[in-house]
């Protein structure tokens, strides 16, 4: 019994020293990235692209699909969802695969402007979630969803919304239809798999889960889910939407 115990205090201290050592390791990649360019200046940076649309020129439903599919409960959270995080962990862990990655919109918004390019995936997820943390401290909710909404890339090389609906819609942001808004926001979860231009049936599925956790969620019903009219992905693909 003796023996057990010391070997469980031994796991705990070798644990704790490793989740610290790896906490090391993320910070200082988060705080080399801070003095190279403060989060204000970083923001401002946004704001002032060419490109740059304000939350309140996008349809509510785009915002709504974005939510439900990429971070159901993110008005409820704070920087770093543990209880998602811990889903997506049992998810993985059960089925085989890498299924769901437990990242909230914050953390995204967080890699968007600070580590697009880091590619020890460790440290990155780890400075993530300190640069989420500085996010959150700092700004709304409905800044960093406009952040994410300006910063998100959707293929094509199109980043941010404006690039994405003129390129892919031939049309601005606040004239998307509900259809629309749901491929959107579906697409920037695999640009390479999901964009309307690489492969119709794959961006309808995408399109599908964002409609049904729009009704899961309930900023939709059931029949207006139904009522949405893919075709024009097939017209995207084409080249002839809007033409």
């Amino acid at each position: 019994m003796k023996i057990l115990k010391r070997i469980l205090i031994i796991l705990f201290v070798i644990i704790v020293i490793a989740a610290v050592s790896f906490g090391m390791y993320g910070y200082t990649l988060f705080t080399d990235k801070i003095k190279e360019q403060p989060l204000a200046d970083k923001v401002a940076d946004v704001h002032n692209s060419y490109d740059f649309v304000p939350i309140e020129e996008v349809p509510d439903e785009y915002i709504d699909a974005i939510i439900a599919v990429e971070d159901h409960r993110y008005n409820e959270h704070g920087a770093i969802d543990i209880v998602g995080l811990g889903r997506a962990i049992l998810t993985n862990i059960t089925s085989g695969e890498l299924r769901e990655g437990g990242s909230t919109i914050t953390q995204q918004v967080a890699k968007n402007l600070y580590f697009i390019s880091e590619e020890t995936v460790v440290r990155r997820k780890i400075a993530e979630m300190f640069m989420a943390i500085e996010l959150e401290n700092k700004y709304s909710k409905e800044d960093i969803l406009e952040l994410y909404i300006n910063t998100i890339y959707f293929g094509e090389g199109y980043y941010g919304i404006k690039q994405a609906s003129n390129g892919y819609l031939n049309k601005e942001p606040k004239d998307m239809n509900l259809a629309e808004a749901t491929m959107m926001a579906g697409v920037p979860n695999a640009p390479s798999v999901y964009a309307p231009t690489i492969n119709t049936e794959l961006c309808k599925q995408r399109q599908n889960k964002v409609i049904s956790s729009m009704v899961e969620y309930e900023y939709i019903s059931q029949e207006q889910a139904d009522s949405i009219d893919q075709s024009f992905i097939d017209e995207i693909y084409n080249g002839t939407y809007n033409k």
